[in-house]
């Protein structure tokens, strides 16, 4: 009896540890991006995929975040400075309610691209968050001149420290336009020993 309840046991937790890893899997990286469409304020909609050409950097954001309004002053300083290399930012609220959000949030904090608004559930899905897990914002999205999510990060990555962040967001989207191999961060394998 001890021993079928010390097995139950044993395979109950091993349940709940894979449950729990696979929680935290990461997005499957290279990818092709899936259509997005965001909502205007004032009343369009902006497809994605109209920008194939062009680098595009995709955040999806809190309009009350005050994490996400540092990461679209940054955003606008790339624009600036790497929109007449290729780059297109792309911004997308996912508030309860967004719509009557963005056009505050636009007139407070000046975006010079594109913001406008998407539901919760479709971002999460851009991005294949888990759904049992909390997203954390803002969410940023690599996307290669052909169509392909190279990278993507949320809020909790440590690419988002403060101190770095402006450099580390600078140097993925110097790869991104220089198409070089931008990718989520992968363990590095030691070499073969012969």
């Amino acid at each position: 009896m001890r021993m079928r309840r010390a097995f139950g046991v044993a395979i109950a937790v091993a349940c709940l540890a894979t449950c729990l890893a696979s929680t935290g899997a990461a997005a499957d990286l290279p990818r092709k991006a899936p259509p997005l469409t965001i909502g205007l304020p004032e009343g369009g909609k902006l497809a994605l995929d109209s920008y194939k050409g062009k680098a595009v950097l995709l955040a999806f954001i809190l309009t009350t975040c005050p994490h996400c309004q540092f990461t679209t002053g940054l955003l606008k300083q790339f624009q600036t400075e790497y929109g007449p290399r290729g780059l297109q930012v792309v911004e997308a609220a996912i508030d309860q309610g967004a719509e009557m959000l963005v056009p505050g949030f636009i007139q407070r904090f000046t975006p010079n691209f594109p913001a406008g608004f998407v539901a919760y559930d479709t971002s999460a899905q851009f991005i294949q968050h888990n759904p049992m897990m909390i997203m954390h914002v803002p969410a940023l999205v690599f996307i290669d001149r052909q169509g392909t999510i190279r990278a993507e990060f949320e809020g909790d990555d440590p690419i988002f420290s403060e101190e770095t962040q402006e450099k580390n967001l600078r140097e993925q989207v110097e790869k991104l336009l220089h198409a070089g191999d931008l990718t989520r961060k992968t363990p590095s394998k030691a070499p073969a020993k012969n």
